[in-house]
């Protein structure tokens, strides 16, 4: 093939295929809102934000007589405000050369440095927002029954069995290929020695990512206990957020950051030792065997009496359609977090394609930005503008790529361990 003179439309054009080869895990998330966001109103662009309908949800009737209930349907935004860049340089010499060689020393590198960055961004945001917890954190996955436990509690929380993915990472996704090689399946276990390949296990499309994100569990400190109780909510003030607050106290007083957003937690009904609050079934509402997880939304730190109000999800709804749990915590009923303090551990999320919402969308194009393109591929876009060093005879560009995320549908997440 004859040299040809990169463009920025020519560069623009190499690196969208690449980035969307590289992405993997941001393949799995859910994208139909990209067209909200390109569309206009009258010729005007819609913004920046668009609202997300919840589901809304029902209590069965016993009997003849009619019961009617209201109809409240909760809402979550997705907000485009995210952008992520590459910066590079070329001399004049550099830029005649063969699209391949491009291609292969510069764009790629390029592309999939930012698909990483993109990645890692995503899962950070859903493991933080996900309150399902398996597993023994800190146990490697090397068996598919500890694998199964993530399929199991999707099944417990009615989650659809349509379009679930699962992401792990190396060293679990490797130990659990390793154990998968001495079934008699010559298919899968084909596959899991050439390639590494488990295609979907218990009904998950399985993969491994590299940039699956590690959470680092809090200081901690003292002994947390609920401060005051009926302290649960209702759905009508908790449908958009999916969060409510959470008065605490017993921590080490006057601590900074004693909790870490993706920290999780159970607490006891009453005290500090016996049932814990249930999970109940989200169909039939009947209390499960299983103990309700929360999570902390965001880092949070003790005042000089040791008191901290959490920001937890999800929110504690005793009764009606979302009910979450069989009772409401007594006062100075103990917290229970998962984890050792100040320990990180590496976050395997199990979800549906639905929980997590995710946008690449075309930035505005500076007037000023001569020879400047802004390309589009597959639901991709990115914006590349040069400029020019004269006295040096380099030319400079900028590549940057513009998204919004957001975990829309945390029921629909789980983060799973070995056992």
């Amino acid at each position: 093939m004859a040299n040809n003179t990169l463009t920025a439309d020519v560069i623009a054009k190499i690196a969208l295929p690449i980035l969307e080869n590289e992405l993997g895990v941001i393949n799995k998330m859910y994208r139909a809102h990209e067209e909200e966001f390109s569309s206009t109103v009258n010729g005007y662009k819609k913004g920046d934000t668009i609202s997300i309908r919840r589901p809304a949800d029902f209590t069965i009737r016993s009997g003849a007589t009619m019961s009617a209930q209201d109809v409240i349907e909760g809402k979550t935004t997705l907000v485009v405000d995210q952008q992520i860049g590459i910066d590079f340089q070329f001399t004049s010499t550099d830029l005649t050369l063969k699209v391949e060689d491009m291609a292969e020393r510069i764009i790629k590198p390029a592309m999939s440095r930012i698909a990483n960055e993109l990645a890692s961004d995503v899962l950070i945001q859903m493991y933080r927002g996900t309150y399902n917890l398996v597993g023994t954190q800190g146990t490697r996955v090397d068996s598919f029954s500890d694998f199964s436990k993530a399929p199991e509690r999707m099944d417990e929380m009615a989650i659809p069995s349509d379009n679930r993915h699962a992401i792990l990472c190396p060293s679990d996704f490797w130990g659990l290929v390793g154990s998968q090689t001495a079934l008699y399946a010559p298919s899968l276990v084909g596959s899991a020695y050439r390639s590494g390949d488990l295609g979907d296990l218990g009904g998950l499309a399985t993969m491994m990512s590299q940039v699956t994100p590690a959470h680092t569990v809090g200081p901690l400190g003292g002994t947390p206990l609920v401060n005051g109780a009926t302290q649960n909510v209702s759905y009508d003030t908790a449908k958009n957020a999916w969060t409510q607050s959470l008065i605490t106290d017993g921590w080490t007083a006057a601590a900074a950051s004693r909790v870490k957003a993706g920290d999780v937690f159970t607490i006891y009904a009453v005290g500090t030792s016996g049932a814990k609050l249930k999970m109940v079934n989200p169909k039939t509402k009947v209390a499960t065997a299983i103990d309700q997880q929360f999570v902390v939304i965001s880092d949070g730190s003790s005042d000089a009496s040791g008191n901290l109000t959490l920001t937890i999800s999800p929110p504690i709804i005793t009764s009606g359609p979302y009910q979450t749990v069989n009772v409401a915590p007594a006062d100075n009923a103990g917290l229970v977090f998962d984890g050792t303090a100040s320990t990180a551990y590496r976050q395997n999320l199990a979800f549906h394609k639905n929980a997590m919402a995710l946008a690449v969308v075309p930035m505005e194009m500076p007037p000023a930005a001569y020879g400047g393109t802004r390309q589009s591929y597959k639901n991709l876009s990115v914006r590349l503008i040069p400029t020019y060093d004269a006295t040096n005879d380099i030319s400079k560009w900028r590549l940057d790529l513009l998204y919004g995320r957001k975990l829309i549908d945390p029921r629909l997440t789980v983060r799973f361990a070995g056992t």
